[in-house]
């Protein structure tokens, strides 16, 4: 095709050897050329989910991290079977819900089906289309109480489980995500050039907020003891090495890992930061079931047939089951162990924040979320609330105070 346009010449090539069509591909630019110029938008097409979802994640999945991308897939896996055939324009909140019930009768938590729906929130929005229905559609509540805090037994317990295993690097990753709060990945992906052994410091890369990423932080004396330790195993180590690098194990040779017999450490990358820690884990928290109840030192090991249940090696202790152990820790709940001890050792919430990278808007938030406390500690916390007045009464009348009032008693005599 080739004519002018407003002064402009337009020249281009209409893509087939037809005339006929050729001429009808020339009209149909001239037009959209015009109804351009005369600011005539042309409204889009409708669009299947399945395709303005497919969309939607290639325009993102450049700025998008490899575990977003994970989790956007995950998602559509659940949305599309039962939306995807649906036009954007035709989706609507009595779609959302009865989502959102099927969902939960997968067995699906609540947290789980917020994040598909917020991913369907963000396709249609882009649209233009989700503003129609957002008043009816209600988000599921989710739980606040999810995470735990260790208590010392149990932290004990864990650690010496995490030494035992052929996984070499499970103890000093556990460790030091005990003593400085920071989440998974940003362990994970921890670079020796970012620790300081001299000062007893480190800083963080990409964490997940803005807050969080790039912080400096001390370290505890037992994390210093625990990278420097590990220091030790990598002597030929670069500043741009991984602190834990991806390695595997194998059950062959004689070698001795961390006191594990029988474990060979192989193909090992330190230029490429470890996989998953998920397995080493599981099988450490699967072996805490096996501490005595009783004793709390023993090992209980199956009775042999016709004997049934199991006994402790040590005092003798006999249980037809064995006990739930630690199996229901998270990772995460390490994480909840160092912000609840900081909180419970009255660090002001500010430099918490700044240790484990909270936004100073989610503070108070994370702060409640995160806050776990036995029944004692919220006992002496109810308990300081009338001290300080007693205290305060007897030290303005210190000749002659005040003994009518009930609560002075204890003061006074």
């Amino acid at each position: 095709m080739d004519f002018v346009f407003h002064g402009q010449r337009i020249r281009e090539s209409t893509g087939t050897s037809s005339i006929t069509r050729a001429k009808k591909i020339c009209d149909k630019r001239r037009r959209d050329l015009e109804e351009g110029a005369a600011g005539i938008r042309r409204k889009k097409q409708p669009a299947l989910l399945s395709v303005a979802a497919a969309q939607f994640r290639e325009s993102n999945r450049v700025q998008w991290s490899a575990a977003m991308n994970e989790i956007a897939q995950r998602n559509l896996g659940h949305l599309l079977p039962v939306l995807g055939k649906l036009l954007l324009v035709d989706i609507d909140a009595v779609d959302v819900q009865r989502y959102q019930v099927a969902r939960s009768a997968e067995g699906a938590s609540n947290r789980t089906i917020n994040m598909e729906v917020a991913l369907l929130r963000q396709i249609m929005r882009k649209h233009g289309l989700w503003a129609r229905i957002a008043p009816d559609v209600k988000m599921l509540t989710e739980r606040g109480d999810v995470g735990r805090a260790l208590t010392a037994a149990e932290e004990s317990m864990m650690l010496l489980e995490c030494g035992r295993s052929r996984s070499r690097i499970l103890l000093p990753f556990v460790v030091l995500s005990l003593e400085t709060g920071a989440r998974y990945n940003t362990i994970r992906t921890l670079l020796w050039a970012n620790v300081d052994l001299m000062n007893g410091c480190l800083k963080f890369g990409k964490d997940k907020t803005a807050s969080g990423t790039g912080r400096t932080i001390p370290l505890s004396s037992r994390a210093v003891e625990a990278l420097k330790f590990w220091a030790q195993q990598f002597p030929d180590r670069l500043p741009s090495h991984y602190v834990f690098p991806f390695e595997r194990y194998g059950t062959s040779g004689t070698e001795r890992v961390f006191g594990f017999t029988g474990v060979k450490v192989y193909s090992a990358d330190p230029t490429r930061p470890i996989g998953e820690i998920k397995t080493a884990w599981q099988m450490a928290k699967r072996r805490t079931s096996r501490h005595c109840p009783e004793c709390k030192s023993g090992t209980l090991v199956d009775q042999e047939k016709p004997a049934a249940g199991y006994r402790c090696v040590d005092c003798g202790f006999v249980t037809p089951e064995l006990p739930a152990g630690l199996a229901g820790l998270r990772l995460h709940d390490l994480r909840h162990s160092a912000v609840s001890r900081m909180i419970a050792a009255r660090v002001p919430l500010p430099i918490i924040a700044k240790i484990v990278g909270w936004s100073t808007s989610t503070l108070a938030k994370m702060a409640a979320r995160y806050g776990h406390f036995s029944m004692d500690e919220l006992r002496g916390a109810v308990e300081a609330i009338s001290a300080p007045a007693e205290t305060r009464v007897v030290a303005e009348y210190p000749q002659n105070p005040p003994q009518s009032h009930p609560s002075l008693k204890r003061v006074v005599h």
